[in-house]
């Protein structure tokens, strides 16, 4: 779909469920925390297959989209983006993403975003994006400014993960511009 630098961007397709699930392993104390109901809907590849078709499902009916970024050379998955919490009457859609260990502060995930609001402006009609993120990632906080999102307001008390309090997020956003 969406190619740079050596990587591309597609939509989740039913034959990566098998990387899923090794990418997520492979990165379970980093997903532990943000995605904890991806990671536990992924642990064996039997989960992951069950995942995977409800994601491709999801994305035709456009009720979520989930994109792989691999490499292109090996077409090892590196990083994960949804966008998810769609409202189409609000025409508004929200960012989340992962990327794998050894691929982190490369600015793959910023390239990624950045082609990913491009594709939800144009080809979705999307009108607001979001990326909603604590203040001590200061990864994604990076992801969020490097690609032109807006700091609006903290959200207080917006997530809680498993086990711990609940967290004030920070909330970002990127409008479409309008032509004139």
């Amino acid at each position: 779909m969406l190619s740079f630098n050596g990587y591309h961007i597609e939509p989740i397709q039913l034959q990566d469920a098998w990387s899923l699930c090794n990418f997520i392993t492979a990165n379970e104390d980093r997903l532990k925390r943000y995605f904890p109901k991806t990671l536990e809907q992924n642990l064996t590849p039997d989960l992951s297959k069950f995942f995977v078709e409800k994601k491709v499902k999801q994305f035709s009916l456009k009720e979520e989209f989930l994109f792989t970024i691999k490499e292109k050379a090996s077409k090892k998955l590196v990083g994960l983006i949804y966008i998810k919490e769609l409202d189409w009457n609000k025409k508004q859609g929200e960012f989340a993403y992962c990327i794998g260990y050894p691929f982190e502060e490369q600015g793959i995930m910023t390239k990624a975003i950045s082609y990913l609001s491009d594709f939800a402006f144009s080809d979705l009609d999307i009108k607001t994006l979001q990326i909603i993120v604590h203040k001590d990632n200061i990864a994604s906080v990076k992801v969020a400014k490097n690609c032109n999102f807006t700091w609006i307001k903290t959200l207080k008390n917006e997530y809680t993960p498993p086990g711990e309090a609940s967290l004030n997020m920070e909330l970002y956003e990127l409008y479409k511009e309008i032509e004139t």
